[in-house]
């Protein structure tokens, strides 16, 4: 059904127009919302330290997880002292077992199955505080009150969770642009792609392909880049890609896995591919009837597969780090945002 969906929002096909109606309800229930908030009949708030949104207009998998783990960085090397808050997708049920009013802390020693797959490696990879709640104003300020020397609150997705107000909102595309430009279900956004934003940003590993035609002229580029793998049993021993002998195959659970396996291929592997649904439930018999030499895996996948003895300790399991690459624009963007943000004052509590 994920498959067929993603094939038919692509296009104005027949599929898409039979469901066009239920568009309209959709996205009349949803200006009805923003105006609900805009005039303060939904209550939202604003925390005591500015919030930096990254999130996505369209359905599914852009790269907000290496986007988000760059901007902890980059603030970092800015003077800023950034902490990360997310829903916490990837857990059993899709909630890591957040409950409707919950707050977890992720900890280099979480599970994914305790706090979702994102979340996890957001904590293992960019070292700052990171909590998950479905109610983000909670999470954010159960963030600053455990740790008050944060500056800078990053929200992992979250574009349309309007009880959190924000100081700059970055929308994340792909290739594959807003699609037939329909909101659900016809097509693939969540609200239209002319809804204001702060920055766009296109993540593609062709920086000289022409932009999607419904992305605005100065969209900033994104590229993700994986040139080594490691070992899953053992992530000191690393290789580069290129390195690799024998059968490959590369296995992903994330929400567009062509990008993965573009990015093998283009490192010069030839490999055979199992594309699986984002956050998907790894068990030992995911891997159980693949004759293959060398597994290669997502990060996002492997803090799943560590848990999983029979996975972990596969001498076939290869994971590959990748690491956004984006040039100081966005960071210099955002830093005069938050600066004039600051003149306007926060609220103590």
């Amino acid at each position: 059904m994920e498959r067929w969906l993603t094939q038919v929002w692509q296009a104005r096909s027949l599929a898409a127009c039979l469901l066009w109606p239920l568009s309209l309800l959709f996205g009349l229930l949803s200006a009805l919302r923003r105006v609900l908030y805009r005039y303060q009949v939904l209550r939202s708030y604003r925390l005591p330290v500015p919030v930096v949104i990254v999130g996505n207009v369209v359905v599914g998998g852009t790269g907000k997880t290496p986007l988000v783990i760059w901007l902890v960085a980059a603030l970092r090397r800015a003077g800023y002292t950034p902490g990360v808050i997310s829903r916490g997708y990837g857990g059993m049920g899709g909630t890591a077992h957040v409950g409707a009013t919950e707050v977890i802390e992720v900890t280099v020693e979480s599970t994914a199955d305790q706090v979702g797959d994102e979340p996890l490696l957001i904590a293992r990879r960019a070292n700052c505080p990171v909590l998950i709640g479905p109610d983000r104003v909670a999470a954010a300020r159960a963030l600053l009150a455990a740790h008050p020397a944060v500056d800078v609150i990053i929200s992992d997705d979250g574009l349309q969770h309007y009880r959190l107000q924000r100081s700059v909102e970055i929308v994340l595309f792909d290739e594959r642009g807003g699609g037939n430009r329909w909101l659900l279900p016809a097509g693939p956004l969540r609200e239209s792609m002319s809804r204001r934003r702060d920055i766009t940003v296109l993540n593609s590993m062709q920086t000289d392909r022409q932009l999607p035609a419904d992305l605005p002229p100065d969209c900033l580029r994104m590229q993700v880049a994986g040139e080594y793998a490691e070992a899953l049993s053992n992530r000191a021993h690393r290789v580069p890609l290129h390195a690799l002998q024998g059968c490959v195959m590369a296995v992903a659970g994330i929400g567009n896995p062509q990008r993965f396996f573009d990015l093998l291929t283009n490192a010069g592997l030839l490999i055979s591919t199992i594309a699986l649904p984002d956050h998907h439930v790894f068990t030992v018999q995911t891997f159980a009837g693949i004759a293959a030499d060398v597994i290669l895996m997502t990060e996002k996948d492997a803090v799943k597969c560590l848990a999983i003895e029979g996975i972990a300790t596969d001498p076939r399991m290869w994971v590959v780090p990748v690491t956004a690459r984006l040039d100081d624009t966005l960071l210099t963007l955002i830093d005069n945002k938050l600066i004039l943000e600051k003149s306007r004052g926060y609220p103590t509590a």
